[in-house]
């Protein structure tokens, strides 16, 4: 992996909505001098509007097709050349066009972390469009775990520091020689 890390330099944050790919993956970017990207922030400011917004004027299904078409873009940036951290959004990697878009262009990392630390997070965000019923948000935690598991690496995220992310990403073998 370590020599498909350096020919494509793109790191790929997975997770569940609320697992920290945001804020670890700022930190790990700068950490790394590269480039930080949030996936859902790229789609936002090229709709004008908040992704609440989109799922409630469009629907989830023209989302997904507006995260597909975003992820696309930023890989090409990365076989281009630019060396980047991207925070995937919390159901971006459950589409398997998604995941085969990001085979072969660095390496995906799972950032796993427990469903009630997950629901303390989010609970209380209004931007969450799929945060707003616990049971419904559970049972999309577990759906989703099976593809998150398909990812290249896992990274267990058990508190709220982003350093120790951080510092357990670094430490994985792939990351030996960037640093």
């Amino acid at each position: 992996m370590i020599s498909r890390l350096k020919r494509t330099p793109g790191i790929y944050l997975v997770g569940f909505m609320g697992s920290g790919k945001s804020t670890i993956g700022r930190r790990l970017a700068q950490e790394l001098g590269w480039t930080f990207t949030d996936l859902d922030q790229d789609i936002e400011s090229a709709q004008g509007r908040a992704i609440s917004a989109i799922f409630e004027q469009d629907g989830e299904e023209a989302f997904r097709r507006m995260e597909s078409h975003a992820l696309a873009v930023r890989v090409r940036q990365v076989r281009a050349g630019t060396p980047m951290v991207l925070a995937l959004g919390g159901g971006a990697f459950a589409g398997q066009t998604n995941r085969d878009l990001l085979k072969g262009n660095g390496v995906s990392i799972w950032l796993d972390c427990p469903f009630d630390s997950l629901w303390e997070r989010v609970s209380r965000a209004t931007h969450r469009p799929l945060a707003r019923d616990r049971r419904r948000f559970e049972e999309l935690y577990q759906a989703r775990r099976s593809s998150y598991s398909l990812a290249d690496c896992r990274i267990e995220v058990c508190g709220d520091n982003p350093l120790v992310a951080v510092a357990a990403i670094l430490e994985l073998p792939e990351f030996h020689s960037l640093t």
